[in-house]
């Protein structure tokens, strides 16, 4: 597995499973069967309400918890909850996550990021991150925060590179973790003639290709699937290597155009809804 290293130290492998949509039953199949497969990069959230699952699924796998990168993220309704991250890695079945994150720029986040920073002082997580800051709220971040995060989860695809938040997170090595990393079902991107021609070049499939894109922009990615075959050729992506040329021929594609546009009624949404999480 090729790894990421963190602006703490801390490494992070270039790809794990996902868990968004996932129902408990599936995520926690998944999880199991990604870790069986190779796959040490867990990603879930509150939000998803499949946490209790997805820590079904680790322990079923067999792997030691020191050998997997669990992240997960809190949701604005639990930014004010004291208790918040506990009650997330009890839901885990954990002592602590790698990478805990603010999920949304919504309601406190401010005391959100908070909740994570003395997470991190206390070692209930090994690295905190941000999940959809991006524009006027990491610029507001960055001028309130006492510890930098490791990591900010959004949106990232050929066809959306996220060049302008590059710039910030390079000045403080923060890194990025991709999320729609194939296009959220939008054929367009994938049946790019250039990954076509790539995939017949390297024996991959288009969407290989792409995700190998991502780990080679230094992205981690976290394509999330129920199916065990998908998880598999999900995977299946490190033993190749684009060329310069090739990459820049990819950088080609960038549209600046994003497949999901969040609104501020949106945000006020998130604020103010709780998920039911599990009971078992």
């Amino acid at each position: 597995m090729e790894n990421i290293t963190l602006n703490n130290g801390l490494t992070c492998p270039v790809i794990g499973i996902g868990t968004f949509m996932l129902s408990p039953d599936e995520a926690e199949n998944s999880v199991r069967e990604a870790l069986k497969m190779g796959y040490s990069l867990v990603d879930t959230a509150n939000a998803y309400v499949n946490e209790r699952a997805v820590g079904r699924g680790i322990k079923e796998s067999g792997l030691p918890r020191e050998k997997v990168f669990l992240s997960t993220k809190l949701w604005p309704s639990e930014y004010e909850n004291d208790n918040a991250v506990d009650e997330t890695l009890e839901r885990l079945g954990v002592d602590y996550v790698d990478l805990l994150y603010i999920h949304q720029p919504a309601g406190n986040w401010l005391a959100g990021y908070r909740l994570l920073e003395k997470a991190y002082k206390e070692g209930k997580a090994k690295s905190i991150g941000i999940s959809n800051f991006e524009g006027k709220y990491i610029d507001e971040l960055k001028t309130k925060w006492k510890i930098a995060p490791q990591f900010i989860q959004v949106e990232a695809h050929p066809y959306f590179t996220q060049k302008e938040l590059r710039k910030t997170l390079d000045e403080y090595g923060i890194k990025l973790m991709s999320w729609y990393p194939l296009g959220h079902g939008d054929k367009s991107l994938i049946n790019e003639p250039v990954f076509a021609s790539l995939g017949k070049k390297y024996s991959k499939t288009p969407a290989q290709v792409i995700l190998r894109w991502h780990t080679q922009m230094g992205f981690a990615v976290i394509p999330g699937s129920k199916n065990v075959e998908h998880i598999k050729d999900n995977l299946d992506i490190l033993d190749f290597t684009l060329t310069d040329d090739e990459m820049a021929e990819i950088a080609k594609l960038d549209k600046n155009m994003r497949y999901y546009h969040r609104t501020d009624a949106q945000l006020v949404q998130f604020a103010g809804w709780k998920p039911q999480f599990e009971t078992k």
